[in-house]
């Protein structure tokens, strides 16, 4: 066969194939379109991604804020395409934004102030980046968000706003920790609050915040005779949200207080840099009255034994609830080689996740359920916290992984930590408790829901997990290792 009919053979061929597309195209209605409708409904800037650039990504990423860039235009938005596609794409890890480590598949996923993205954003903006990042018709673009400034709180106007005193810190200074001088609260009557919120503010290019030099500052109110008030807000620490108190339990700030901060940490960011924190709170009306109280859950450390250049090591801590409590925030605390804690409770024989989320040390998140989803445990509760940690070169924030790690208050040292205030409740408060849920999630009797083993009791059990006191207070310690 010559080199010309076997060209005019696979022509021939050519034309059959697209001769029975166009038959097929004819028959089924839409076929030899379905491309181009899925071309057509391509993910686009002004569509799909800026809505969530405006939900999660903008309260930081604007100018005069914290964050590095501006996310606000397209024009700012396309450089950073395929960067936001691999950050948003680590979901819970190290690294991911917007910073959100709740583990999706295990556990409580109600939570207040939720920025995370859902499988489908995350899966929309990849396929946009993929796609080239198209713009799109700029008449979908949400109307803009507007933004207070620098000055703008996240707890709305405040009541009362403190500065701590001002300290700076030379570009490659040693870590710094001490207490600040007392400052005087001036409130000339007593003061129920609502929220907090500490800012860091900075001198350096940038606006509020930019490099911070704060790692932490513990602070406190005293009376002038240095008798310890209530607990307000727990330690402001990098990345820490504002504190908004459950309304039944506004603690009190009483008149001629101080506030103090018994222990600061700083540290160097390559820039010689003077900062204060910033201190704001809010105030519930002066005739409000707590019908709750706060406690504060905080527990763990122990023993900590990492050894060198290893993944997947863990620390186990346990503590058995001493009264019936109300969760409020979940918050994990580790140090630089922590990438996971995990939170289970343990009554009756019955063993829960309640929540487990990635860790890294560059955010400090606190994590607020929201009052229907709040772990409500009775007392006698096991609960069991399990921290993983990274020691290995994969986990950029260690800075030498052929060291041991153990317990310690610098970054580079570890630490294993749950930050939880509850609300500790009398048995009646926890019917109270239980009855609310019930019906606002209208749970049958016998129904049960995770983080809350006795919703379906209509009366609490007589005996409480089945132990005596003396046995409860037996199950309490901590304990290391590794698996």
């Amino acid at each position: 066969m010559t080199t010309q009919s076997i060209t005019a053979k696979k022509l021939s061929i050519t034309l059959g194939i697209v001769s029975g597309f166009m038959v097929l195209s004819l028959l089924v209605p839409g076929y030899l379109f379905a491309g181009e409708a899925a071309q057509q409904e391509a993910a686009t800037y002004s569509k799909d991604i800026a809505p969530i650039l405006q939900r999660s990504c903008q309260t930081c990423h604007r100018v005069n804020s914290v964050a590095p860039m501006s996310l606000m235009t397209y024009e700012e938005v396309r450089p950073w395409a395929r960067s936001i596609k691999q950050r948003t794409g680590l979901r819970n890890r190290m690294g991911v934004m917007p910073p959100w480590f709740i583990e999706k598949d295990v556990g409580i996923q109600n939570f207040k102030e939720d920025i995370s993205l859902s499988e489908v954003e995350i899966e929309t903006i990849a396929s946009w980046v993929d796609n080239g990042a198209p713009r799109g018709n700029p008449a979908d673009l949400p109307t803009p968000r507007i933004f207070s400034g620098s000055d703008d709180w996240e707890i709305g106007e405040p009541d009362l706003i403190l500065d701590s005193p001002s300290i700076t810190m030379a570009a490659e200074a040693p870590d710094w920790w001490g207490a600040l001088a007392p400052i005087p609260t001036q409130m000339t009557e007593d003061r129920h609050v609502a929220a907090m919120q500490v800012k860091e503010v900075s001198d350096v290019q940038g606006g509020t915040g930019g490099k911070f030099i704060f790692h932490h500052a513990i602070h406190a109110i005293i009376d002038p005779q240095g008798n310890p008030g209530e607990s307000i807000g727990g330690p402001h620490e990098v990345g820490r949200n504002a504190e908004v108190f459950d309304e039944l339990a506004g603690p009190l700030l009483k008149a001629n207080s101080l506030l103090v901060f018994p222990s600061v940490h700083m540290h160097a960011n390559g820039e010689d840099t003077t900062a204060h924190l910033r201190i704001a709170y809010k105030f519930h009306p002066k005739n409000y009255q707590p019908e709750r109280k706060y406690g504060n859950l905080t527990f763990g450390n122990g023993e900590i034994d990492l050894r060198a250049n290893e993944a997947d090591q863990q620390v186990h801590i346990y503590t058995t609830l001493q009264d019936h409590v109300k969760f409020v925030t979940f918050e994990p605390h580790m140090h630089a080689a922590g990438v996971r804690m995990c939170m289970e409770a343990i009554w009756g024989g019955r063993t829960e996740v309640l929540n487990c989320a990635g860790y890294d040390h560059n955010w400090v998140k606190t994590y607020k359920y929201h009052d229907d989803a709040a772990p409500l445990l009775p007392k006698g509760t096991l609960l069991h916290i399990t921290a993983y940690f990274d020691n290995t070169a994969s986990n950029q924030n260690v800075v030498d992984p052929r060291n041991w790690g153990g317990l310690g208050h610098r970054s580079i040292d570890n630490m294993a930590i749950l930050i939880a205030p509850t609300l500790t409740l009398t048995d009646e408060q926890f019917q109270q408790e239980m009855d609310t849920r019930r019906k606002n999630l209208n749970l049958a009797i016998g129904d049960t829901v995770v983080g809350c083993p006795l919703c379906g009791f209509e009366k609490l059990p007589a005996r409480l997990g089945g132990v005596t006191e003396e046995e409860m207070a037996g199950h309490q310690g901590t304990r290391s290792g590794q698996n």
